[in-house]
């Protein structure tokens, strides 16, 4: 069974930082690309960055320069380094990887679209 793990979530005041880590677990082969998105209360879940499998990043303009992506491909682990947070960053954060092959029986299998469990960040003011 392929799952991914979240943690690093925490109550920080604004301006501070938190570091974010989802890890694949499984006999993972490969991974696709990976990303954190996030949901606040009475809102959409939202897209906050993304990497490739290449290291290529992609980030929502409300956390350009504040936040950093980054993957360890031999740890099957991405982090999202968060600095200087603000209370608007409070919300529940999701890690996801479009696609994770990984063996199973003896075959490559893949499983697509694969949400962790959520991570609370919480930012006073």
């Amino acid at each position: 069974q392929v799952q991914l793990v979240e943690s690093g979530g925490g109550l920080v005041q604004a301006g501070g930082s938190l570091r974010l880590s989802c890890a694949a677990s499984g006999s993972i082969f490969s991974i696709n690309a990976m990303g954190w998105y996030r949901q606040a209360p009475g809102k959409q879940r939202e897209l906050v960055a993304d990497i490739t499998s290449g290291s290529g990043t992609n980030y929502a303009d409300s956390v350009k320069g504040r936040f950093t992506i980054f993957r360890d491909n031999a740890k099957n682990t991405v982090y999202l380094q968060m600095n200087s947070l603000k209370p608007e960053d409070t919300a529940v954060y999701y890690c996801n990887a479009d696609r994770i092959r990984y063996g199973r029986g003896g075959y490559y299998r893949n499983v697509y679209d694969l949400w962790g469990q959520g991570t609370q960040v919480t930012v006073s003011s």
